[in-house]
Order: C-alpha cells, then structure tokens, then sequence
C-alpha cells in the first residue's frame, strides 16, 4: 500500500494534525478530511466509517486505510479497536468518472426544448463523480424546467449506479414536466390596493402579457419593479396554479378523462393568472438630517415626501436645505411611468448660495422626462432658469434662460453601487435662443467617461474623464449652471469646492471651456474573512482646468492619499489631497460611486 507523507509541508503549507491524530494524506484529501477530525481522539472504526463517507461524496469508493502509533508505544498499529491514535495514513485509490447518462423527460415538451435541457445537463460523461456537482445537476436541469413554461415540473426519480470495481458511474434520471403554462386572459389578481387603482399596477407590468407562455423571470420582472416604485413597501408575485388545475379537473368532469393525465400529456396549455399581493407605503413621510460636506459645509435639512399627491399617484418630494454655503427650497412631483416606461416630473427651485466670492440668487422650473432603454438612459427636460449673481469686487447682473437638454447615460457595470470593472459614459446637449426667454445664444456640450478596471482580486484602477464647452459670444448673460467651474470632492481633489474658474473682480465664476483627467488605484485591505474587508486605501492623480478659451487653458494639478469603507449606499471616501497650484492641503469626503 502506497502511504503519502506530509512532504507538502516542506512547501509551506500547515501541518493537518490534530492534538493526538496526524493525518497523512496528499494535500486535496487532507484538506477534505481535517474539518471533520475532532480534536478529541477518534477510534479506528468509527474513524473508517467517517473517512469512507467523506471520500465517497468525491468520487474515491475504495479508500485504503492505515493506522500506526508512535515509535515506542505499545499495541499493533493496525488493531481495529477503539484504542486511540496516533498517525493515520490514507491512500484514497482511483477516482470514479461518469460513463454513461440517462434523461428521461415525460411531457408535451418541444422536441428542441427537451433536447437543449439534455444536452445543457452539468455532470457528463468523462467528469469525476461527486455528490455536490451530481446534487447541482439534478437541480439545475429543474430549475430550468421550472422557469419557463413548466411551473409544476418535478424531478420523480434518480439513480447513481457506482461499480467500484470498473470505477464507472451510471447515472439515471426521471422528470415530469407536467403541464405547459400561459398567462390567461386578465393574467393579473390584485390585492392589497386602498390609495391606488389596479391601474398603477398595470403601469409597471412589462411581461406579463394575455396567452404569453409563464417564465419565473416575467414575475420577478413585475415584482421587482414593483418593489422599486414609491408606493409599495413590499410586493409579492406568484402563478396561480391551483385555479389553473381546478378548471383542467372540470372540463375532464364534463368528458369523462382524468384531468390530472390529460393536463400532463397535452400540448394544450392550461391558462393561469397571476397573484400579485402588495402593501402600500405610508401615504406621508417627514424627515430631519444632518450633515456635514467639505464642498459645501455644514448640511442641515428638512424633507416631506408623500407618494399619493393630491390623490393622484404623484410622488412628490420636497425640503429645506440648509448648508453653509448654499440654502436650497425644492419641489419634485414625479407622474408614475407611461406605456413606453417614461416617468415625468416637474420640480420648482429656490437656491442662493456664496461660493468662492461669487454670491447667486436663483429660481429654476422645470419638466424633465426619464426612460431606460437596455443600457442608455435619456433624460429630456426644459428648465427656464432667473439667476442674479454679484461677484465680490465686480457689478451685480441677472440673467435668464430657457434651455432645452438631452443627456444620455451608458452604463455597463459588474455593480451599480460597488463597481470593479466596466464603463460608464455620459454625454449632455442643450442651449438657448436669445429672445425665447433667454437673454443670449448659447450651446453647451459636455461629456464624461467612468472606466473601472480590477487588478486581482482586492485592487481596481478607475479612469476619469470630463470635458465641457459652452459654445458662445462672451459668458456674462449665461446663468453659472450653463457655464463650467470645478475643484473639490469628485472632481480635481486639492482644490477648494469650484475654486477652478475665471476671475472676475474678487470671485471665481463660471467659464466657457473644461477638461478633467483622474487615476485612482484602490487596495481593499480584507483577506475575505470578514476582517478589515470593508476598508481600503487609494492613491490619485487629478488634473482640470476651466477657461473661456483653449489658448488658456493650463492644468491644475491634484495628488493624494484616500481612505474608503464600504457602507450599505456605496463605498464612502476621505481623501487628503496636495494642489500643486494651491500649494495647500485638502480634505474631501465623498459617496464614490458611479454618476
């Protein structure tokens, strides 16, 4: 009997011994054994039992067994008794591979249907035999069953027939797939409604369509939009099945055949609807917060939302914000979604702020609409804009403006809040037409790029850029929100909040041409065990600029160190940055996560 030695300690890997057992055994058994060895001596009988069980979950039937004691003990090393022991070699002995399977489906299936889910099944012929993966398989063709067409499939019977002799597994399997499902005509049954029609359900039902064949992912769809909109806490979607059979049983009473056969074997399918149950928000909502941001200062605020305005269904939102240097009164009313899945909304605005010198007084109204479209979301709104600003040192001016704007979002993320790879792209377009409620001609375009790119498995690189242009005669009768400043959290780290603009008199205001470039490279400090998993460091490099024409335009340079804790909305991160034109320290925080 061939006995494999701990020689892979010599390669650095930890001794597998318990306090009294030793185990000797190549690397990828010991590792299957030690979690199941107690640190309480373990009796060679009760022992074999235990390591044959193991070894047959993976594959090995004929494990060869020694026993032996240390040099100087007493007793017969291989003695099958309950004495206890001091080493334990293990010679697992070949591994068994499937040689043969054998699906068998019954039902009114398509034959390419029932051939794509035996030939898509896991565990083929020529693969190692082990419990988990024959478990995974069986479960896994299933669920396929399950999720489209066939909700009431079952799996009825499985065999795996081992010859340890030849180390060959057989393997046989028997589903039902039970009768094919469609949604029936009115497929959907509402409850839990008091403020809202069944109407505004409807609004978010993008799948499940009349005489349309049942998938799992139509429900998940509607129950997860459902869940996403503002006026329910929770929402649960099911097939009615149960329906669907009692009226299968009652036209089988009226011929005569069993109803239970006849459903099974036709490609008739029986027609179910589909059960929503919901439960609404509360109908108001009033909260207080605060705050604290290094562009803007102490944040104090008070909000009151309510998803049912003016008992129409129209999600308002609005507040008083009050930070140090900006005080904002807002107003949003979102419509719910159209037919084509667009959402409007309107929204007031009252804001002054005192920035960098640059005192603004603004009121802003507006409509916007909003639709996703695969990856792209396109935002269309029209804002007519009234802004008075006084830089310090220099003459006050109001301006206005009415500015139509397309902007589009392209997203292709491994994650929404914490992203280690893809891309995000966003591009805007807008302008206004002097005499149309606007004070002068202007064209503004801007764009920005996100692209994350993991580096092994604890570190990521994220490339940024941004650039902008306000294609006009002079600057003055544009409103700043149609010009460009920078400096400051999320933007060129090392640079007060906006302090990367033009001059006029003593403050900084908007200018006409922008350009930011950024790399950050992230560590996560965590192993996976849980310790330190949520924190990381990164380092950076920013550099942006704002003129009003290229020929000026100079970049400011930005560099530093950062702290980051994953928090339930997205990784948080403090940063303390050098600007290399400042010659001065920053301390940012931010919410570091995609636009």
């Amino acid at each position: 009997m061939r006995i494999y030695w701990l020689s892979f300690l010599l390669l650095g890997l930890p001794a597998l011994a318990m306090a009294r057992t030793v185990l000797e055994a190549p690397p990828e058994i010991a590792r299957l054994i030690a979690p199941h060895l107690s640190e309480e001596d373990i009796g060679p009988r009760r022992l074999r039992s235990l390591v044959g069980e193991i070894l047959a979950t993976e594959g090995y039937f004929s494990p060869q067994l020694q026993f032996s004691r240390q040099p100087g003990e007493s007793g017969e090393g291989d003695q099958d008794t309950d004495a206890p022991l001091r080493r334990l070699g293990i010679d697992a002995g070949p591994r068994t591979h499937v040689s043969q399977v054998d699906i068998r489906i019954d039902g009114a299936l398509d034959p390419a249907r029932r051939a794509a889910l035996i030939d898509g099944w896991r565990l083929s012929a020529g693969q190692p035999f082990r419990q988990n993966a024959w478990n995974d398989a069986k479960q896994d063709l299933l669920a396929r069953l399950l999720a489209e067409e066939y909700p009431a499939a079952r799996l009825m019977d499985s065999r795996a027939r081992i010859d340890v002799a030849s180390q060959r597994a057989e393997l046989t399997l028997h589903y039902a797939a039970g009768p094919r499902y469609v949604y029936s005509r009115d497929p959907l049954i509402i409850s839990g409604l008091a403020r809202y029609p069944a109407a505004l359900v409807e609004r978010y039902n993008r799948s499940i369509r009349p005489g349309a064949a049942y998938r799992e992912e139509d429900l998940n769809q509607l129950q997860a939009a459902l869940q996403a909109s503002p006026y329910f806490s929770t929402a649960e979607v099911q097939l009615e099945r149960a329906t669907a059979v009692a009226d299968a049983v009652a036209v089988a009473a009226t011929t005569g055949t069993d109803a239970a056969d006849a459903a099974a074997t036709s490609a008739a399918p029986l027609q179910a609807a589909v059960n929503v149950t919901l439960r609404e928000r509360p109908a108001h909502h009033i909260s207080l917060g605060a705050g604290v941001s290094s562009n803007t200062g102490m944040r104090g605020e008070f909000a009151y939302a309510t998803p049912d305005f003016a008992n129409q269904a129209w999600d308002l939102h609005s507040g008083l914000r009050l930070e140090q240097k900006r005080q904002t009164l807002y107003a949003d009313i979102f419509l719910p979604p159209d037919a084509r899945d667009r959402r409007y909304s309107l929204g007031v605005l009252g804001e002054t702020s005192d920035i960098q010198g640059l005192r603004t007084v603004r009121q802003a109204i507006g409509v916007q609409s909003r639709q996703a479209r695969g990856s792209i979301e396109q935002l269309l709104s029209l804002n007519w804009l009234q802004e008075r600003r006084a830089p310090e040192g220099a003459a006050a001016l109001t301006n206005h403006a009415l500015v139509p704007n397309l902007m589009l979002t392209w997203r292709r993320l491994d994650s929404l809040i914490e992203p280690r790879k893809g891309t995000v792209i966003q591009a805007q377009i807008g302008g206004a037409l002097r005499g149309l409620l606007s004070d002068t001609n202007f064209l503004r375009l801007s764009a920005r790029i996100q692209h994350y790119l993991p580096l092994g498995q604890r570190d990521h690189l994220l490339l940024r850029g941004e650039i902008g242009h306000t294609r006009a005669g002079a600057s003055q009768r544009i409103p700043q929100d149609y010009l460009f400043r920078t400096g400051g959290a999320g933007t060129v780290r090392g640079y007060a909040y906006q302090s990367l603009g033009i001059k006029e008199g003593a403050a900084t205001v908007g200018g006409r041409y922008l350009g930011i470039l950024s790399a950050e490279y992230t560590h996560w400090l965590g192993d996976g065990s849980g310790e330190w998993d949520d924190w990381g460091i990164a380092t950076f490099v920013d550099a942006g600029d704002v003129s009003n024409s290229p020929g000026d335009f100079r970049y400011a340079m930005g560099y530093g160190l950062g702290a980051r804790w994953r928090s339930p909305a997205g990784p948080i991160g403090a940063d303390l940055a050098y600007g290399q034109r400042s010659r001065s320290l920053q301390l940012h925080f931010s919410l570091a996560i995609p636009f």
